[in-house]
């Protein structure tokens, strides 16, 4: 009896040694296990594929110096671009059509970056750059801005926005870490929703009550790229080209801790670093954006899906490719907006209309593409 007992323990720990060698062997490999199996695109046609939504990316910007109200030329284009054009469609395109097509590349790599980002942070596929409560805190800056300080012009709105999401974030990053300054993405979930919610609360309670500041922050609440100003573009491009190269070398930190904080921690990852430069980024990105545009929800939370479903859960390939798609979905958007209606339709409700059919589709046709 005893042993067969004791043959029978030795088989159990053996094959208990024999899993525990397969699994140091699969997460000793955290950037090759898993990027490339549950990929729809060869490896060898990715790089083809990123050059090529570079290309489409530049044909979109292009598109947005052109069309709108009244078409231009290309040739106008080119020439007001060098400065050697000096007709009134010249002034519309520097003036107005330029400041707009740069805004919406930088807002658009911005949302979408940070959105991979915090959805790689949290391992939530339903997070968005608004899960941290930036939308919410950059609100909240604006009302007090135009209520306590007079703000008025578009500086102003950017510089309250700024301000209102970094303390926004960094409240929500107290809150969310725990002993030895890890965050838990729980926790941090939670309080960026419930923060925002409060904050957001408070925003609408002060625009139902001074009519001032329910004028004045309506438009830059609807989210639109019409910004005609280049001192805006200008403005946040440091905070946004900063949030992109922190995004894109967390990429290898990201697919570690893909597989959790614990099997990332026993292969070396650096989990607190990870996580704080995540939230640096997020709210470099997001904040700046939110400043320049107002809130433009769902774009942050769709392009990061489908870029998952066309290179797999790699971060050192959906980064960059969201940083690319992000800005083709919000000009486009911005195009379409143009035509319409007579005037104008806001960007984020034509992204609205536009992203939720699709996302619905890829989860449908591909249901790995929600795992992270």
């Amino acid at each position: 009896m005893l042993p067969t007992m004791h043959a029978n323990l030795l088989k159990c720990n053996s094959n208990k040694i024999d899993n525990n060698s397969y699994l140091l062997k699969r997460v000793t490999m955290p950037l090759d296990y898993s990027p490339d199996q549950y990929s729809t695109t060869p490896a060898r046609r990715r790089g083809s594929l990123l050059l090529f939504s570079i290309v489409v990316l530049l044909l979109v910007m292009a598109a947005s110096l052109m069309l709108g109200a009244k078409a231009i030329p290309f040739s106008v284009v080119w020439q007001s671009l060098l400065g050697t054009e000096h007709s009134a469609d010249s002034i519309l395109i520097v003036e107005s059509r330029l400041p707009r097509t740069l805004i919406g590349v930088l807002a658009g790599a911005a949302l979408g970056l940070s959105g991979a980002v915090i959805q790689a942070l949290t391992r939530n596929p339903l997070a968005d750059p608004g899960i941290l409560g930036v939308n919410a805190g950059a609100s909240f800056a604006v009302a007090i801005g135009i209520i306590f300080f007079g703000v008025s012009a578009i500086q102003g709105y950017l510089i309250s926005a700024f301000i209102g999401a970094m303390l926004t974030t960094l409240v929500v990053y107290w809150v969310g870490a725990q002993g030895g300054g890890r965050v838990n993405p729980l926790r941090l979930t939670l309080s960026g929703v419930a923060i925002g919610a409060v904050l957001m609360g408070i925003s609408s309670g002060i625009s139902l009550t001074h009519p001032l500041v329910f004028d004045r922050i309506r438009f830059w609440q609807a989210g639109s790229l019409d910004i005609r100003s280049m001192s805006v573009v200008l403005a946040v491009t440091p905070a946004i080209l900063l949030g992109c190269v922190i995004a894109l070398l967390l990429a290898r930190p990201l697919n570690a801790m893909h597989m959790g904080e614990d099997l990332a921690a026993a292969i070396g990852a650096r989990i607190v670093q990870t996580q704080f430069w995540a939230v640096i980024a997020v709210t470099l990105l997001c904040g700046a954006a939110t400043a320049a545009v107002g809130p433009i929800a769902f774009v942050g939370l769709m392009v990061p899906h489908i870029a998952r479903w066309i290179v797999g859960p790699n971060q050192c390939w959906i980064l960059p490719f969201t940083l690319v798609m992000t800005p083709i979905l919000l000009l486009v958007s911005d195009i379409i907006g143009r035509f319409l209606v007579p005037g104008e339709l806001r960007v984020s409700v034509v992204t609205a209309f536009i992203g939720a059919p699709l996302l619905i589709w890829l989860v449908r046709r591909n249901k790995r593409m929600t795992a992270l």
